[in-house]
């Protein structure tokens, strides 16, 4: 059973807790507000297409942020999370450069929604606008950083790896109800990575409550029995108590004891955005509570009733932060917007051209044989040449290890995938790199982008054609998307092999698909099909060669 403090604790002890840091708390919060009231008065002007706020969830994200370090821990964040892109290291400016769309907006060159914060430096992973993708990519970050430790020569090449680094990954309670949510605490706990899995529960999804949401109201309560998951449920808005439950899960995940999931009860102070009327589905008594349960307030009575500050002290301070926030907008409206040219920019990577003289390549001494190779042989032999060339590669999927017990291995010839393309590689380069995943398409893929973003070169298998429907969120929403929408700052060279349409004997309509236009429409994807063997071992070299993410897909005939 799971480690669990379900308890709430309301206290206000102070022990550990700076009064430097608790000034520094605050202002980082109330400089978050700001942000979101600028950008609430921008959109009334029509200056901005769109705003979301994170009102009423500063306190824990501040909180959180404090037991982690920009540009040594991982975060993948949502669209609420402003308060802690501020508090890793991002500016006003910054968010309101995302705000305007403009050409010079950090985050995304202006592709992207406002509130979408990207920073390779603080580590800040590219966010997206669905809800719940960002779990099973965060699992993969951290899965990176595992593999590393277990491959020596892949360790050498991660510049960026922390033996204790930790992956925060957040979202509100309403992403919870995705399948990829489950998928990833199952890869999480399996593996025992450091993820800490922090759930912003405001009490609605949209216009959805809780309790329709999730089972019991409660999801610390729904994941209880997941092992090596550490629970900790805190008062989101109470900034110490949040600093309290932070603490205990970051520390859970850097003495690797697996991973964590904190639990913060928050307030939504606004509607779902500026899109949405929360009077058409809340009643007044409920929204007048929730105003009296606001982080700020309660904040900035601690500052003054432990005498860290002045009222007069305080007054000044935000003064100061008003002003700041004033200078980014009227900054931020002074920039220029992206030029209709630039937007084919970053769609594919422009330092690799995988149609070059440098992808020539000789055939492999083992190409030569007396007897005829087919399509199989030469894709199990490239792959075993590029294992052995690149130690970053990593083979996964469902069935593609010789054996996830490998004590069989001794009298069993092992599985190595339902057509043998694998077959013998965990043999020979072990199951560190070439390992099993669950049943589980999205897993697989949101994995995978994980790991490509750290560095990896992942070599996925999705085992038919017919079954890659649970990765298409992941690989059209958020694999082709990443470097565009980053404006080339995150790539996820990811190879995706897929056995692929029909005349297998009795295989039926669902191991016979085709449908591949469905992914050729798919801008920033890469679709390949070879026609012959020779073609096939040729193209899978260029396809984990090349820098943008490939669907590959192997015709069983």
């Amino acid at each position: 059973m799971a480690t669990k403090e379900q308890e709430i604790s309301r206290t206000r002890d102070l022990e550990g807790l700076s009064s430097e840091w608790l000034l520094e708390a605050y202002l980082t919060m109330f400089t978050s507000r700001r942000v979101d009231d600028r950008e609430i008065s921008l959109k009334r002007q029509n200056k901005t297409f769109f705003q979301v706020s994170g009102a009423g969830h500063e306190a824990v994200q501040v909180a959180m942020a404090a037991h982690l370090k920009s540009g040594h821990d991982w975060f993948y964040g949502y669209y609420r999370d402003r308060a802690l892109a501020l508090a890793v290291g991002q500016t006003p400016l910054d968010h309101l450069l995302g705000a305007v769309g403009a050409s010079t907006d950090p985050n995304s060159a202006g592709r992207q929604m406002p509130s979408h914060f990207t920073d390779p430096g603080l580590h800040l992973a590219t966010m997206s606008s669905p809800t719940g993708t960002q779990f099973l990519q965060a699992v993969g970050a951290a899965e990176a950083g595992y593999r590393a430790m277990l491959i020596p020569e892949l360790r050498a090449t991660m510049e960026d790896f922390e033996e204790d680094e930790v992956v925060l990954v957040c979202s509100g309670e309403g992403a919870t109800s995705e399948g990829e949510f489950w998928e990833a605490l199952n890869t999480a706990c399996n593996l025992k990575l450091p993820v800490v899995f922090l759930i912003e529960d405001n009490g609605y999804a949209i216009s959805v409550p809780v309790e329709v949401n999730t089972a019991g109201g409660s999801i610390s309560k729904l994941v209880s029995g997941f092992p090596d998951l550490f629970i900790v449920e805190c008062d989101g808005t109470d900034l110490t108590d949040s600093h309290r439950a932070a603490g205990k899960a970051v520390r859970h995940c850097r003495m690797r004891r697996g991973p964590a999931l904190v639990h913060a009860h928050t307030v939504r102070l606004h509607s779902h955005s500026l899109s949405d009327d929360a009077k058409a589905y809340r009643a007044a008594a409920e929204r007048e509570e929730e105003l009296a349960r606001d982080p700020l307030p309660q904040a900035r009575a601690l500052l003054i009733d432990r005498g860290v500050v002045t009222p007069e002290e305080l007054d000044g301070l935000e003064e100061d932060v008003e002003n700041e926030v004033e200078a980014a907008a009227n900054e931020a409206g002074n920039h220029p917007q992206p030029e209709p040219e630039t937007v084919l920019l970053h769609l594919y990577s422009e330092e690799v051209d995988p149609t070059s003289k440098s992808f020539d390549t000789e055939d492999s001494p083992e190409f030569e044989s007396e007897l005829p190779l087919t399509t199989v042989d030469l894709l199990n032999l490239c792959l075993g040449d590029e294992l052995e060339r690149d130690h970053r590669i990593v083979l996964f999927g469902q069935d593609i290890a010789d054996a996830s017990r490998e004590q069989v291995l001794e009298e069993a010839k092992g599985k190595g995938g339902v057509f043998k393309v694998t077959h013998g590689l965990q043999r020979r380069f072990g199951g560190h790199r070439v390992f099993n995943s669950p049943l589980a398409e999205a897993n697989i893929v949101g994995r995978a982008i994980g790991m490509a973003q750290r560095g990896l070169r992942p070599v996925v298998e999705i085992q038919f054609f017919d079954y890659i429907w649970p990765a298409f969120m992941q690989i059209r929403d958020e694999l082709a998307t990443i470097r565009f929408r980053s404006h080339g700052q995150f790539s996820a060279p990811v190879v995706i092999r897929v056995p692929y349409g029909g005349y297998l004997t009795g295989g039926g309509p669902f191991h016979s698909q085709t449908g591949e236009t469905l992914f050729t429409h798919t801008p920033g994807l890469r679709v390949v099909l070879p026609s012959n063997a020779s073609d096939a071992n040729g193209l899978l070299r260029t396809a984990i060669r090349c820098d943008d993410p490939v669907i590959f897909l192997e015709h069983k005939h």
